[in-house]
């Protein structure tokens, strides 16, 4: 029989692994447990031989609500008096579908507004040059 390798599981910084199997395996891992966040998970493999090998992946969880800012973004600079829509929504117990506060409403953006006056216009302009040609 041809000798296994094992993993090790970390979670952050833990100096204790949260788990160890043999290879190959499958395991779901349970992130309600973690607060919201920035995480990394570390693997740790060792082969049968004693050497090891190390994989680091990051990852964000967000089980709680989540929270979204319109008026202001991430290392924006401001002045004066900033208004502000924030709305924080959850996804509920995922059973059914709540439609009352899941979605964040936005404003119209400005290409659209110059996209409708210039449609408007151009229509206005069709509507007087068909009317003055001759039969």
């Amino acid at each position: 029989m041809e000798p296994k390798s094992k993993v090790t599981l970390f979670i952050d910084d833990e100096t204790q692994p949260f788990a160890q199997f043999e290879t190959p395996v499958k395991f779901e891992l349970d992130t309600r447990k973690l607060f919201d966040g920035l995480h990394q998970l570390k693997i740790v493999s060792q082969e049968w031989s004693g050497k090891e090998g190390v994989k680091v992946i990051p990852f964000k969880v967000r089980n709680g609500p989540a929270i979204e800012v319109e008026g202001l973004q991430e290392n924006d600079t401001v002045d004066g008096i900033v208004p502000l829509m924030v709305n924080a929504y959850s996804k509920g117990d995922q059973k059914k579908f709540i439609i009352d506060g899941s979605e964040t409403p936005r404003h119209i953006p400005s290409w659209l507004w110059v996209l409708i006056v210039a449609f408007i216009g151009w229509a206005i302009y069709y509507h007087i040059m068909s009317g003055s040609i001759p039969n």
